[in-house]
């Protein structure tokens, strides 16, 4: 039998993909007329396309190929796993080797008294997950009424009904009928946006006890939890002030409200220890967890949940969970990635060597003429694109216009960087080289260029 990763032409393929395959947040008919950019293998941190054209993913997939691609390690574990108990499920008093190896190892990496996992099949099902078991919780402590959970705007927390309420996307919440009731917003701590002439460090109070604020506003004895993205990630890698994090931690615990931390993005690596929550200081009840749990190789998410709150649920028949909760196969390889995130060094390598080399290469883009500020938190970092660095002033295009512009350039010059309204983001593979920095870095110079010369020629730089 032919293998199916290019048996066809590229214009078969997007033509078949145009005919049946319907894409994640996607205008489907303006992709169907373009035609997709079909992949087919990948190795590192490259990407090859059906074309041969190879290309640097600075997006490690979506926020997830942590260890990078072809690892033979994870794909041998998979095969061995499928052979021995290709599925099996976790209700009705069952479990199997896989998933209790995993949610003992999880327990050692976690901070804290994070001791226990509700597994999902994505951050999203982990993120639903959050929402039913905070409120069982409260319900259960003998509080019916902490009900409310208080999110940020432009927060992302997945796209199902739940999740995607709990998100703070305006754009998502005017689709489909979110947010869905209990469940508010507040301001994000997004500086370089929304800071104007004050502070940061001020910014960071301002925008922390906004979450005081909303409490007292909805009654203490009504609200569940706070969640909250360590480090914001699909909202354009917006990394908050010094003095935000602690005053959230100070609120939460003197107001008696829940902090769940979504370490979706942040966990694993990314910003250079295990979570991001070991990184900002942030001391959770929950965390939400999928991604680089398994560098993208299988689909698994969960909730890690400290011990006071497990023993709780555990007191009453908790009427939840997914066909998939812990997976056999899904457990495996998440269990094999861990291993070799953890004995190959690959999180000491994103922390010591790469994240400190990459910082260095994303400080000196900064000078660029397009760009009023580059960001950077351990392997995450962020461009913002402006006409005018001294006053950080947007274009006078619609916004996500630039960024556009900026991303085409990018996958022309073989680099996948994600535009976020006019802010450019990477989050690549941790286990980047000097010498793949220095190609990122080559490649995103010269897409600035070239952004920065169509839009001097069409009068966007004024």
């Amino acid at each position: 039998m032919k293998r199916i990763d290019n048996h066809l032409p590229t214009a078969d393929l997007q033509r078949l993909d145009a005919a049946h395959h319907m894409h994640p947040f996607t205008n489907g008919a303006e992709l169907n007329e373009k035609g997709a950019r079909v992949i087919t293998r990948a190795n590192g941190v490259m990407l090859t396309d059906s074309e041969g054209v190879e290309i640097l993913d600075a997006m490690a997939g979506l926020w997830c190929v942590n260890l990078g691609y072809g690892r033979k390690e994870l794909a041998d574990v998979a095969a061995a796993q499928m052979l021995q108990l290709p599925f099996y499920n976790t209700f009705f008093q069952t479990t199997h080797p896989p998933v209790v190896a995993l949610a003992a190892r999880i327990a050692e990496l976690a901070p804290g008294d994070l001791n226990h996992t509700f597994f999902a099949g994505s951050g999203s099902e982990a993120n639903d997950t959050n929402i039913r078991l905070v409120r069982q919780y409260w319900a259960l402590m003998g509080k019916p009424d902490k009900k409310v959970i208080i999110s940020r705007k432009n927060a992302y927390h997945g796209s199902s009904m739940g999740s995607g309420s709990l998100g703070g996307m305006a754009g998502m919440h005017a689709q489909g009928g979110m947010p869905i009731p209990d469940i508010t917003h507040i301001d994000q701590p997004y500086w370089y946006s929304e800071g104007g002439d004050m502070d940061p460090a001020e910014f960071g109070l301002e925008r922390a006890r906004q979450l005081e604020a909303e409490i007292e506003r909805l009654g203490e004895g009504n609200v569940a939890a706070f969640i909250a993205e360590p480090i914001q990630g699909a909202g354009a890698v917006i990394i908050p002030p010094e003095t935000y994090w602690p005053e959230i931690q100070r609120i939460c615990d003197e107001h008696e409200i829940l902090l769940i931390a979504d370490e979706v993005i942040c966990g694993f690596g990314r910003t250079g220890n295990w979570f991001g929550s070991q990184t900002l200081g942030i001391r959770p009840d929950i965390m939400t967890i999928a991604k680089g749990l398994s560098s993208g190789y299988q689909p698994i998410g969960g909730s890690v949940i400290s011990d006071p709150i497990a023993e709780v649920i555990n007191s009453d028949e908790f009427a939840h969970g997914y066909t998939y909760s812990g997976h056999p196969v899904a457990c495996a390889v998440a269990l094999e990635n861990l291993r070799l995130l953890d004995e190959d060094g690959i999180i000491d390598h994103a922390r010591d060597v790469a994240g400190p080399y990459l910082a260095q290469k994303w400080a000196e883009l900064g000078n660029h003429p397009l760009v009023g500020e580059a960001r950077i938190i351990g392997m995450m970092a962020a461009l913002e694109l402006t006409p005018n660095k001294a006053t950080r002033a947007p274009f006078k295009a619609d916004a996500g216009t630039v960024g556009l512009r900026c991303r085409e350039r990018c996958f022309a010059n073989g680099v996948i960087m994600r535009h976020v309204r006019d802010t450019m983001i990477i989050s690549p593979p941790l286990i980047m080289t000097k010498d793949d920095i220095d190609m990122l870095f080559e490649r995103a110079v010269k897409s600035l260029d070239e952004t920065l010369a169509g839009l001097k020629s069409d009068g966007l730089m004024a």
